[in-house]
């Protein structure tokens, strides 16, 4: 019944569309990272994202929306568009709480994101939601998603990024989601509480790489590594202990793709903006973008 509703509310807001030809890809993963700068990765050990860089495309300077906030960031990643088109201008937004109204709404009275749209044009698929931070759930159509996991574990350290991890996986390697978004928020923390790029955030970092080695091992044992889009980024980078200014720092972030179709070793010369990351989801799995969305997606990362 929730289906149901979800493809009526779609179909009545004019978000859906024609079926597309079939994905380049059987498996997408999204691991987003909150609050990794490049400069973080460059300044300490990570091998595992030092190998997803050789094995795809990337950037060190893809930019963040403003605020370099983590809502409009992510809500913008997910969505195609930035604060001005889906209306989440803080982290104080909340669907009966906004002072922009959205250009467009579907399922929930939310402006589309890349869940829905999957869900819309492949009814059928596997999608699969891991999230560290509970604020992230607000502003997804989690009626979308087959499983919805806010693991528990000591927010303030990286106990809750591990047992995120550790659901995901365990859910990938038992079902094989056609897209799996994985919501890290350990890195952030150190950064708030021990200041940006100093020990116990690059601490942090090397956390992340240790995840990221985790993952794709387990992709690998279940012979899918080669079937699989990866894309490593994050929300905003950081300035002492503060995020949300004006900063190249805080503005520019990670934005990494390896898989079938994707160009190896290759570094990403033209300007990438995080609302791009959903039109790049939309063209690996299959699916047209809604109208309101303004996102392109990152033709230079592929092959073809």
């Amino acid at each position: 019944m929730i289906r149901f509703l979800l493809l009526a509310c779609l179909a009545a807001t004019g978000l859906i569309t024609n079926a597309t030809p079939p994905p380049p890809a059987r498996h997408v993963i999204v691991i987003g990272v909150d609050g990794l700068s490049p400069e973080g990765i460059h300044r300490t050990d990570t091998p595992n994202i030092d190998r997803l860089v050789k094995q795809g495309s990337s950037t060190w300077h893809a930019r963040a929306v403003m605020p370099t906030s983590s809502s409009p960031n992510w809500k913008s990643m997910i969505s195609g568009a930035g604060p001005e088109q889906h209306g989440v201008t803080s982290n104080q937004w909340q669907l009966d709480n906004f002072t922009i109204e959205p250009t467009a709404r579907g399922p929930g009275g939310l402006f589309p994101t890349i869940f829905a749209v999957l869900r819309n044009q492949r009814p059928d698929a596997n999608i699969a939601l891991f999230h560290d931070w509970k604020g992230l759930a607000r502003l997804i159509e989690t009626e979308a998603c087959d499983i919805v996991d806010n693991p528990s574990g000591d927010k303030h350290t990286s106990e809750a990024a591990f047992a995120t991890t550790a659901a995901a996986v365990e859910y990938f390697v038992a079902n094989k989601p056609i897209f799996t978004f994985i919501h890290l928020d350990h890195v952030d923390h150190a950064g708030h509480q021990k200041t940006w790029l100093s020990e116990p955030y690059l601490f942090a970092v090397r956390e992340t790489d240790q995840l990221l080695g985790q993952i794709m091992t387990a992709i690998e044992a279940t012979g899918a590594l080669e079937d699989t889009v990866i894309l490593l980024t994050a929300d905003h980078g950081g300035l002492g202990t503060k995020h949300g200014g004006e900063s190249m720092i805080e503005l520019e972030i990670p934005w990494i793709i390896a898989g079938p179709g994707v160009k190896k070793d290759h570094e990403i010369a033209g300007p990438v903006n995080t609302y791009d990351t959903a039109a790049t989801l939309a063209k690996v799995l299959g699916v047209k973008p809604p109208a309101a969305w303004i996102a392109k997606p990152v033709n230079e990362a592929f092959a073809d």
